[in-house]
């Protein structure tokens, strides 16, 4: 399932929902001297996305929409050949994709999630896995299928949950081995 690179740098467009601190670690990644990844689009389905600001920062393409209709997905399909991307790092993107959009990039579409997969596919994860008892969360860099958090698994990272941890102060610990791993897993598959 690899990403054939060649020695090329692929062109990756980044989706984001929120703050985009996972796409503000890719940007970095990005501009490393030996990095595989150039990111060319940022895409958000939230026009109040403060994750857009790093598109101005940067000086990268921004482009919102807001999912309020099927044409939206066509309208990004569009600009991602337009741009000539060949890679989508989903990062905070909270909507789903459909699985015609998911077929067009089989194999292309690459996410982070803050949970250690299969558990806790989708929302709320920090509060299941503190509910649970759990002794470890963590956080799966995996490739996206139709299948809703799914994919083949590339990375993962175990964070261990502690006695006083709530959502919040789990979740911070999480994001900070998101933004380590995430870059890795890319290394893993495009070199």
């Amino acid at each position: 399932m690899a990403i054939s690179t060649g020695s090329k740098v692929i062109k990756t467009a980044v989706f984001i929902s929120g703050t985009g601190s996972n796409l503000k670690s890719l940007i970095k990644f990005s501009k490393l001297k030996k990095s595989p990844i150039s990111i060319n689009l940022i895409i958000s389905n939230n026009p109040k996305s403060k994750g857009l600001e790093y598109a101005n920062i940067f000086k990268i393409k921004k482009k919102v929409f807001t999912f309020k209709n099927i044409t939206d997905e066509k309208k990004i399909l569009f600009e991602l050949k337009k741009n000539k991307i060949n890679l989508i790092c989903l990062a905070g993107f909270m909507k789903i994709l459909s699985k015609e959009f998911i077929k067009r990039f089989q194999g292309k579409i690459i996410n982070i999630h803050p949970s250690l997969l299969p558990k806790y596919k989708g929302l709320d994860t920090h509060n299941r896995a503190i509910n649970n008892n759990d002794k470890y969360s963590g956080c799966t860099v995996h490739y996206v299928t139709p299948k809703l958090d799914s994919g083949k698994i590339i990375l993962q990272k175990k964070v261990k949950i502690f006695k006083n941890d709530n959502a919040k102060s789990l979740q911070k610990r999480i994001l900070k081995q998101e933004h380590k791993i995430y870059p890795k897993a890319l290394k893993m598959i495009l070199n």
